[in-house]
């Protein structure tokens, strides 16, 4: 029998196909009913995640069988989603079911567009969820909402899962395994498995003797907090439905809506920005809670709510027709409520936090802690990449999208679009990494950190380049000096300022005395990482490697003069755990 959870997700998606309507108002015909560019040039969620066939090759008859390719990466991949789905606190697993749910057609439940609010903080995410229960949003609601939101629900992963074809994690690889008791024939393991993946799962440490992974399944529960609907929500995270059983795991389908909701949030409100994509990060994070996905399938989620959102605001017409109106409408609505400025209203608040595994360190990474925006920032970060290996070159030149400047847009709108692909150059995290398609030469989504890039100090230059000086902050431009001939001394990281301990960061610096030695620190505890000297034009660039002892979490680096003074920094960089080395057992 269908569970009530995909009775109303299913119910709600055919009623709002033809007409939204928001607490019983018809949403505007501005938002819903015109036609623009965009609307049908939409992103190729296929080819942008073709490089998840480096790990596995579908065998294309949509049954989860095929071949691996990479086992060591799949091995990881298992490896951690089994550590999150075991070490997520009650809470956290709670907030996963939470964070799964959809709207139904009588508009009583919530979905990601409501939960992803907990990154603007504690009084201004209220604030956002009444405004959305009661209709006082329209404009903003239909845009963002994430069952047919004209950003929230901008793009589908359904072709992508089936072409991919890959079981999720709870799917039983055993196919003798017992079926769950409860759930639908078409869930047991003899007619829907993971058979392919037996030789990479069988005697490790995370699966049991028959290779089936350790994955527990979370219980359903009601939401009696009525923290994002006035009403009782049963929540379900539907393991024993087709629906889910069934559904190809690579990309998240529920990651990607998360990020079209986020990152359309965060370019509402890039005062923001960096707290609400880290919340969004979470939303796909707690898909690996529920054992329902792998960290690869958040990342390709993630992707694709980028490039979504990049594609839209790219849109002139929908911009100026759709986001602008939106943005002006939860503006306004944001201050009235709350009585005072955005900026005031925000020192007055608590600010979005998490701890998802009650301080404990994932491997290979850190315990995902948040606490203020650096913090924030740093666990984005972090969630690019997981702590995988590279499975490609290292080292690369910076790639960015086109149009991905677009969603700098808000945060910096008195830059010029060079700079703000430059900000995005900048904190782009290194090459190589799973999904990254840098060489593929249109650009790596995989590699974009908006959060970085949305709190960035960056320097005008007196040649109107800019140099991020750090990340983690507010964000701020520095204009250049009055009457400047020449660059300020900055540093920066061009190809990403986040490095795994014992890894190697690539290190810029211009604006210095020519043959200027200059020693190159690390911080909190200063330890001298390298020497470099500035050449003719007063530049350098450098690769220097951080010590493998260094603590995962936010660092800076400072460049000191011959006296010891520190003459340019500090560069805000995230250093992530050592990558432990797979074991079995």
């Amino acid at each position: 029998m269908e569970s009530r959870t995909l009775r109303l997700r299913t119910a709600w998606r055919i009623a709002v196909a033809g007409a939204l309507v928001v607490a019983g108002t018809a949403a505007p015909l501005s938002a819903t009913a015109a036609s623009y560019p965009s609307d049908s040039a939409k992103p190729d969620l296929v080819a942008l995640l073709s490089g998840y066939r480096d790990f596995w090759t579908p065998s294309g008859k949509g049954d989860f069988s095929g071949t691996v390719v990479n086992s060591t990466a799949l091995a990881y991949n298992d490896r951690l989603t089994v550590w999150i789905n075991n070490n997520a606190t009650a809470a956290q697993q709670f907030r996963a079911l939470q964070d799964s749910e959809y709207n139904n057609s009588a508009k009583t439940a919530y979905d990601q567009s409501f939960t992803v609010s907990g990154g603007l903080g504690s009084s201004l995410s209220a604030i956002y969820v009444k405004g959305l229960n009661s209709g006082a949003l329209p404009l903003t609601q239909a845009l963002i909402n994430s069952s047919n939101g004209s950003s929230g629900a901008y793009v589908s992963t359904s072709t992508a899962k089936n072409t991919f074809s890959y079981a999720r994690p709870f799917v039983k690889t055993d196919p003798n395994a017992t079926s769950v008791s409860g759930d639908d024939s078409a869930c047991a393991p003899s007619v829907n498995n993971a058979a392919s993946l037996k030789a990479v799962r069988q005697g490790t440490s995370w699966a049991d003797a028959d290779g089936n992974l350790l994955i527990g399944r979370v219980a359903p529960v009601t939401d009696t907090t009525h923290q994002f609907s006035p009403n009782d929500v049963p929540l379900d995270a539907a393991y024993g439905q087709p629906g889910i059983c069934k559904g190809g795991s690579f990309p998240s389908g529920h990651t990607t809506t998360a990020y079209q909701a986020g990152i359309t949030l965060a370019t509402l409100v890039p005062e923001l920005g960096p707290e609400v994509l880290a919340r969004a990060s979470e939303n796909g994070n707690n898909r690996i809670v529920l054992g329902v996905h792998y960290p690869l399938d958040i990342v390709g989620g993630r992707i694709d709510g980028e490039a979504a959102l990049a594609a839209r605001w790219s849109d002139d017409a929908y911009r100026t027709g759709v986001l602008q109106p939106a943005r002006q409408e939860l503006t306004t609505y944001l201050q009235q409520q709350c009585g005072g400025t955005l900026a005031a209203c925000i020192a007055a608040e608590s600010p979005y936090q998490n701890d998802p595994y009650g301080g404990k360190a994932m491997p290979g990474g850190t315990a995902q802690k948040v606490t203020d925006r650096a913090s924030a920032v740093s666990v984005y970060t972090e969630r690019l990449t997981y702590g995988f290996a590279r499975t490609g070159t290292a080292g690369q030149p910076a790639a960015v999208p086109a149009g991905a400047s677009n969603l700098l847009l808000t945060a910096f709108p008195q830059l010029t679009d060079a700079q703000r692909t430059s900000i995005l150059a900048q904190t782009q995290i290194d090459s190589g990494y799973p999904l990254d398609q840098t060489s593929g030469g249109n650009g790596s989504w995989q590699r974009l950190n908006l959060a970085a890039a949305m709190s960035a100090k960056v320097q005008v230059n007196a040649d109107s380049t800019v140099t991020v000086l750090g990340v983690g902050g507010a964000a701020q431009v520095l204009p250049a000096p009055t009457g400047s001939t020449s660059t300020t001394p900055v540093l920066s990281a061009p190809n990403g300022t986040t490095v795994a301990a014992g890894g190697q960061l690539q290190i810029a610096g211009s604006g210095f005395a020519a043959g200027q030695t200059l020693t190159v620190q690390l911080h909190s505890d200063p330890v001298t990482v390298a020497t470099v000297t500035a050449d003719a034009n007063g530049a350098f660039a450098a690769t220097v490697t951080i010590p493998a002892s260094t603590p995962a979490g936010a660092h800076t680096i400072t460049l000191l003069d011959a006296t010891g003074a520190v003459v340019a920094g500090p560069l805000a960089v995230t250093v992530t755990g050592v990558r432990l080395p797979l074991v079995s057992g």
